[in-house]
């Protein structure tokens, strides 16, 4: 992976605690995530471990998937093993159920409402 010569997406939004970002970087971060994670899906590969913190940005803006150490190719669509960040946990997990790529989209509404509020 090149290198990203900017922060992490978690330093970002705390930095932007003083000011909100615009809806226009929020979209524009939000499409090129789900992007990353359509190319991994397509492989039947869930990420497992996103974060804010795993969400590596350029400066131009540019925004790229990262930590992908433990992610797994599926056999048969399902992942029975907890695994990741805890606070970006989905239901599933935490319920012991087996997941799959839907877990990593729940990801996404916490990357949302993070960006938001």
């Amino acid at each position: 992976m090149e290198y990203c010569d900017g922060e992490d997406l978690y330093q970002r939004i705390v930095e932007q605690k003083k000011k909100l970002f615009s809806e226009a970087e929020i979209w524009k971060t939000l499409i090129q995530i789900v992007k990353g994670l359509d190319a991994l899906h397509k492989s039947k590969i869930p990420h497992r471990d996103l974060k804010c913190a795993n969400i590596f940005m350029n400066k131009d803006g540019t925004a790229k998937l990262g930590d992908l150490n433990v992610s797994k190719v599926t056999k048969m669509g399902l992942v029975y093993i907890q695994t990741g960040t805890p606070y970006y946990t989905s239901p599933e997990v935490w319920m012991n159920k087996p997941y799959d790529n839907r877990s990593d989209i729940w990801f996404l509404d916490c990357l949302i409402y993070e960006m938001i509020t």
